[in-house]
């Protein structure tokens, strides 16, 4: 048995590969968890080849139990294809074919007032921990510069470039780099965040943004803080339905740039290749993902897509 507790044939080489995506920033709790069911499947059948007999059969088993989300594909892929590229050319990388289907985003929409009250608690925060400095410059990032939760936890401290007024974001979906400009404003808000954290904790900080015991902060986290900073702020929670998260954000960023440029009269189609690759997207079917939840949006989306044939895709939004 490993350290985390895999049994199977593949124990030594799952644990390299969770030590691996660790060192990479990458400590979901959901991969592990999947991958320890992996490791159950091929103890309990002896599998011990990453076959297309293993792989398919352990996915045919999650799928009966799974329901409709199937994001936990992607781990047995990249496993495989990590195997590849450490010395096991026979090892079995699961189809495109089975990638996750397209799940439509219901996000919270987030009003202008909500944003100001938020903000205002979040400079407010009673907490002993680093989030009491920390919180207003990881929300203000993912708020200003729309990035995932996962690429605001897994921000080193050495890629937050203040002087050079941008951030280096490594390594993130897909295993794309890229370097975001920010304003002067949020600069000023990560350098104060940084001073106070690097008189916290000296050079021993890995991550941007640190724990009380300097490791990265989880993604559960995340969430207690934030809906702690709308509980303080005291922001009504909707009785049922949609329900705000940090993620939201992200969502903001998207159709609020969108809602900008169109209130300007900026060529929305000729904007789109930009905030798709500020976002980190791999198409602009991504991008439509989150922009098609604008309240303004949709009534002058049809035309932007008429007028955009040669370079927005046809996207199945209901």
């Amino acid at each position: 048995m490993t350290g985390r507790g895999f049994t199977s044939a593949f124990a030594a080489r799952l644990d390299e590969y969770v030590k691996f995506k660790c060192g990479m920033g990458f400590y979901g709790a959901s991969r592990i968890w999947y991958l320890k069911r992996f490791d159950v499947y091929c103890a309990e059948h002896g599998r011990g080849v990453l076959d297309r007999d293993t792989v398919e059969g352990w996915v045919t088993a999650q799928l009966s139990t799974s329901g409709r989300y199937r994001s936990w594909m992607s781990y047995i892929r990249d496993f495989g294809r990590w195997l590849r590229a450490h010395g096991d050319a026979d090892a079995y990388v699961l189809s495109d074919e089975r990638k996750a289907g397209f799940v439509p985003a219901h996000p919270y929409l987030l009003t202008t007032g909500e944003i100001e009250a938020f903000f205002a608690a979040a400079a407010l925060l009673d907490t002993p921990s680093p989030w009491r400095w920390q919180a207003v410059a990881f929300f203000t990032l993912m708020h200003s510069c729309g990035i995932r939760t996962c690429e605001a936890r897994a921000l080193l401290a050495e890629h937050a470039g203040l002087p050079g007024r941008h951030i280096d974001v490594m390594w993130s979906k897909g295993n794309r780099s890229r370097r975001l400009p920010v304003s002067d404003d949020v600069a000023d808000v990560l350098a104060t965040c940084d001073d106070t954290s690097r008189a916290r904790f000296g050079p021993s900080r890995g991550t941007f943004f640190a724990s009380s015991t300097g490791r990265p902060v989880t993604a559960a986290t995340v969430g207690v803080m934030f809906n702690r900073i709308w509980d303080q702020a005291g922001l009504p929670r909707p009785m049922g339905g949609i329900r705000p998260r940090p993620y939201d954000f992200r969502h903001h960023f998207a159709y609020a740039n969108i809602e900008r440029w169109m209130a300007g009269g900026i060529d929305v189609a000729a904007m789109l290749p930009y905030l798709s690759r500020y976002m980190g997207h791999a198409s602009f079917d991504s991008t439509y993902y989150y922009i098609h939840t604008s309240p303004d949006f949709m009534d002058a989306y049809a035309q932007i897509t008429r007028e955009s044939q040669s370079l927005l895709p046809e996207v199945g939004f209901e």
